[in-house]
Parts: structure tokens; C-alpha cells; sequence
């Protein structure tokens, strides 16, 4: 009795954790699995057994195949075959759709919306289109593309490796595939049909004006006698006392980097972020004279060879929870940040001392010499589309016959797909289509972690009895209902859940219930797995429930409820689209 009320109380604290986002994802998995341990729930051989997991394994190589099809060029080969379709909206929205479907459903399907995303913005800005109109679509497209294969999504490998080790067997390579399309065209229909009454039309702005940079920026001369003169700018303490950042000086006309070390002259002029309610009694008591004709916009940095660039903080970037102070940024990167974005807010003040999320947009001030630099840094998502240079052609088709190598051993039943991606790694390094630095890098260690942290508690809901509990309070309650009710009540539930927390971290605590549930009906189990794998993977209604709409959050301009009006209609039909054809597909 103990073990079940021990469980149910982990199960309590996960859930707090991951709603309320206290910790990152990984930080609660290691909490998790310390108070399976404290509590004694699981034997000492199962503590890592989600490190062992073949769903654990499977995910980290899949990381390195999609990390190497990305460096090859792969995708940006096909995002720049996508700009040939723009000149259309819906055209370019079936092909965007199709486009990121197909792609997500053999790679991650956080690169691949890492890579279209610079994209759709540029044509939406060349095209004047809202961006508004297609990211939501990108992010959706990424996710009902993913559940086409075993290989789509992280959360169809981990609920394959629970029904193996519960020994119901593992799911196919292309099990997915029929009720996969089905949802993929139904999305896409959706879209096609309704995106202009569901979704939002934001209109794009230039970056000055986007920030609202005209009123936080301007441009102030030192005078005689200011106590500036003969002081480095570090010296100065501007950023300490007056929160302002200097983001550039101009001396005899020339522009010159504001390094820390640099000494102010007289008659230099400061090109300055700072609040304009503070700005009078900043220049009475440094003797700062304001520039009457100064207008700040972007053509007035290129001629000083200098240009504003967003970024976005990316999902494995090491920027993480980390402030600007603690990472010396303006040093380490050679930039300047002139503002944040995080979601629907604009942080222009003590940037500095501001933790950087996922995310994040950072707008920078920085050489145009040093673009390419910051662009090909992992620790940013550059929101800009890159240039055709970047695709290595040689390498290009090598990559994709590897990885149609690896779906190809483990559709035909000659490798387990855990032996064919590790097999397909070791095929990437050893052909030099990306370095092993480059593999490690491009794991996305949190998500390990995370499966590492959960899995055992699948089995300590399964070993204490809870799950049973819980099944026969529903069996009861329910009872006069067949299957296919507790199969809609399974996927809703996995669907709200899903919405606020990880999606791997619902599908393990659903799992084991599923699994349960189906043998007390005495009917098979595949239909509730694919219930679960389905309505996990596919989460729209809010910004939080899914990676990839966190991604797009900042860049449309969106606010929370968007999510709910594009994405509640589209959960509630694959629902109704779910319960219809899972028990056709997979009978009772």
C-alpha cells in the first residue's frame, strides 16, 4: 500500500514540475528518478534502465542522422525549392505543408522547422505576406508529418520500447503510415480550407521598427569638461548606474567598436540604448549634447558597415538559463544585444541580468563581417534565410542514401531500427557527412535525460498497483461503455496532458494505464499505444505543449489564444478522425 501512495505522490510532483516549468525538463526527470529511489520503487537494476532503454538510444542516434542530413544541406535544399512556389499563398501553403510533413516524418522535427522557419519569413517579407499565416502551419505540419513513421517522433520510439519490454512486441517502421496520412491530409485540408478564418494576420515590420527601436536609441556627444573624457568605457560604469549600453562610437566620422576597453574622447559621439524618460538628466550630469538630425534606422548602421541581425535562442543551445553578464556575451560573440523578445514582451532593460529561454528572440548589433559567424554558431537559429552556398552538394546525396539505408534494414525486418540508426551513425562519421564533436553536440541531451528520468517511473506506476487501481475505478464507472469509449477517453486524456506538459513524460505516465486497460477489456493493446503516440505527438492548442510551437511563438507575432483558435478545431478533429479509423487499423 505504501509503494502505490509513494507513486501517486511522484506521479503529483512530476506533474507540478512540469507544468509549472520550475526546473528544466531534464532537472525534473533526475528529481523524479531520485524519489523512485529514495522511496525505494524500483529495483536497483531498473534505475538505469532508461539510459539502457533501446528508446533512449534509438532518439540520440536519430539526433545525429537528422544533425548530418541538416549539415549536407538537405533541408536547406528543399526550404530553397520551397521560395520557387511563393508566388501564391495557398500554393506555397500545400507546398510548405507537404514540404515539412514529408521531411519530419524521416528527421527530427525540430530541425527541420529550424531550418524552413528563416525561410517562410523571408518570402513572407519579399512576398508581403503574414508570417502569421504559415509558421502556425509549419509548426503543425512538423508534428501530424512526425506520426507518420516509428522514426517521426521521439514519443512513437519510446511507446514502441514500452510495448516491447511489456511483450507486446515493438511497432513497425511504417505502422504509423495509413492513419498518419489520413491525419496529415486532414490537416492540410484543414488549413487549406480554414487557415484564413483561424488564423491570425500579423503584419512584418522592419526590425527598427518592430522593436520600436526609434524611441530607445539615439546618438549623444561628449562635451567639454564631461567626466567621461580620459575614461574607458568599462570605467564610465554607464551600464551600472544609467542601464545604458553603448552600442557603438563615432570618432572623426568613422565608426569604431565599443569595446570595454576603449577611452572616450571629447566630440566622440555615443550611439546609445537607454530610457528616454532618464534622458535629460543623463545628459546634464555627463555634459552629453543630443544629435538634432539623428534618426535611428537600419540603412544608417550599413553605411558604417555595421547591421542588425535577430536571432533566436535554439532549443539545445548552451545559452539556456544563463544571463548576458554570465556568458560575457558582447566579448564571446563579438555582438552587441540591443533588445529581447519573449513571446507577446520586449525586454530593452538590464538585459543583462535576464535568463535566456528557448525561444528568445535576441536582436543584435553586430559587424556584417561576423554574420556568417554568428550564423553558423548552434547556439542560435539566425532569422534570416541563409544562402545556397551553404548546401555541400557532395555530401548531399551520401547522407540521404544513409538514412534511406537505415529505414530501409528496419522496414524489411533485417535490423531492429535501435541496430540500423547506430549503424547509420557510425556510416555518417566515417564518410565525414558530420565530425563525432558534431554528433555529441547535436544530441539533444535534456530530451535524453528526460527519457531517462521517466521511464522508470512507467514501471514504478506499473509495480505498485496504482495503474491497476486507476483502471478498475474507470472500468466501473464506465462499464455499460465498449472499447471504443475508453479508446476517445485515452486519447483525450493524453491530449490535455500533452498540452502542458512534455510529450514523452505523458506518454510514459498514459502507457502503462493504456497497456492495463486493454488487458482488463480483454481486448489488444496496439489501439490504445497508437492512441497514446498520436495524441501525444500532436499538441496545437497551446504555445507550450509542443517544442516546435514554442519556436514559432515569437517569430508570428502570436499570442496564447491563437493557439487555442487554430489549434483546438484540429485537435478535436484528429480525435474524431482517431477513434473512427484506430479500430479499423488496429482491431480489437
Amino acid at each position: 500500500m505504501f509503494s502505490m501512495y509513494a507513486t501517486g505522490f511522484v506521479v503529483l510532483v512530476a506533474l507540478y514540475l512540469f507544468v509549472s516549468e520550475r526546473y528544466r525538463v531534464d532537472v525534473t526527470a533526475l528529481i523524479i528518478l531520485s524519489l523512485l529511489i529514495i522511496f525505494n520503487l524500483i529495483d536497483s537494476k531498473d534505475t538505469l534502465s532508461g539510459f539502457s532503454s533501446a528508446a533512449t538510444v534509438t532518439v540520440g542516434a536519430m539526433f545525429i542522422l537528422s544533425a548530418a542530413l541538416k549539415k549536407t544541406g538537405v533541408v536547406n535544399y528543399l526550404g530553397n525549392q520551397l521560395t520557387k512556389c511563393a508566388d501564391n499563398k495557398n500554393i506555397f501553403l500545400l507546398v510548405l505543408t507537404v514540404l515539412v510533413g514529408f521531411v519530419s516524418a524521416f528527421i527530427n522535427n525540430t530541425a527541420a522547422v529550424a531550418v524552413m522557419l528563416p525561410t517562410v519569413l523571408s518570402v513572407s517579407k519579399k512576398k508581403k505576406f503574414a508570417a502569421s499565416k504559415f509558421l502556425i502551419p509549419l509548426s503543425y505540419a512538423s508534428q501530424f508529418g512526425g506520426v507518420c513513421t516509428l522514426i517521426g517522433t521521439s514519443t512513437n520510439l519510446l511507446v514502441s520500447a514500452i510495448a516491447y519490454d511489456s511483450g507486446y512486441g515493438e511497432f513497425d517502421m511504417f505502422e504509423f503510415t495509413k492513419l498518419g496520412l489520413i491525419m496529415f491530409v486532414g490537416g492540410t485540408l484543414y488549413f487549406l480550407f480554414f487557415g484564413k478564418y483561424v488564423l491570425p494576420d500579423y503584419k512584418t515590420e522592419d526590425l527598427d521598427h518592430s522593436y520600436n527601436l526609434e524611441k530607445f536609441i539615439t546618438e549623444l556627444r561628449i562635451q567639454e569638461k564631461s567626466p567621461l573624457i580620459g575614461k574607458t568605457l568599462i570605467e564610465s560604469n554607464l551600464g551600472k548606474e544609467y542601464d545604458i549600453s553603448v552600442l557603438e562610437i563615432y570618432r572623426d566620422k568613422r565608426a569604431i567598436w565599443a569595446f570595454p576597453s576603449r577611452i572616450l574622447q571629447e566630440g566622440d559621439v555615443l550611439l546609445i540604448r537607454c530610457n528616454f524618460d532618464d534622458l535629460i538628466s543623463l545628459q546634464q550630469n555627463l555634459k552629453l549634447e543630443s544629435e538634432a538630425n539623428f534618426k535611428f534606422s537600419e540603412e544608417s548602421l550599413e553605411e558604417h558597415n555595421q547591421t542588425l541581425v535577430e536571432v533566436m535562442i535554439s532549443p539545445n543551445s548552451k545559452l539556456i538559463g544563463k544571463s548576458l553578464a554570465q556568458l560575457n556575451f558582447q566579448k564571446r560573440y563579438n555582438a552587441i544585444v540591443v533588445a529581447i523578445r519573449r513571446r507577446d514582451t520586449i525586454l530593452r532593460s538590464k538585459l543583462k541580468d535576464h535568463n535566456l529561454s528557448v525561444g528568445d528572440e535576441l536582436l543584435l548589433l553586430a559587424s556584417k563581417d561576423d554574420l556568417s559567424w554568428i550564423e553558423k554558431n548552434s547556439d542560435f537559429l539566425v532569422l534570416k534565410e541563409r544562402s545556397e552556398d551553404t548546401i555541400i552538394s557532395s555530401k548531399l546525396t551520401l547522407s540521404v542514401a544513409i538514412l534511406v539505408a537505415v529505414v530501409a534494414l528496419s522496414a524489411f525486418g533485417i535490423m531492429p531500427i535501435l541496430q540500423a540508426s547506430i549503424v547509420g551513425c557510425l556510416a555518417m562519421f566515417l564518410t565525414n557527412c558530420i565530425t563525432i564533436e558534431e554528433g555529441y553536440q547535436a544530441i539533444d541531451w535534456k530530451v535524453i535525460f528526460l527519457l531517462a528520468g521517466v521511464l522508470p517511473l512507467g514501471m514504478a506506476l506499473q509495480n505498485s498497483g496504482l495503474v491497476n487501481l486507476l483502471v478498475d475505478e474507470g472500468l466501473h464507472s464506465l462499464s455499460n461503455y465498449g472499447p471504443t469509449m475508453f479508446l476517445a477517453g485515452m486519447y483525450l486524456v493524453t491530449t490535455v496532458l500533452t498540452s502542458f506538459i512534455s510529450n514523452n513524460a505523458a506518454a510514459v505516465l498514459l502507457a502503462p494505464i493504456a497497456i492495463s486497460m486493454a488487458e482488463s477489456l480483454g481486448v489488444s493493446v496496439k489501439p490504445f499505444l497508437v492512441a497514446v503516440c498520436f495524441a501525444a505527438s500532436t499538441s496545437f492548442a497551446t504555445p507550450i505543449g509542443y517544442q516546435t510551437n514554442t519556436m514559432i511563438y515569437t517569430p508570428g507575432g502570436y499570442c496564447f489564444k491563437d493557439f487555442i483558435r487554430a489549434g483546438l478545431p484540429l485537435n478535436i478533429l484528429f480525435c474524431i478522425l482517431a477513434i473512427v479509423f484506430i479500430p479499423v487499423f488496429w482491431p480489437w
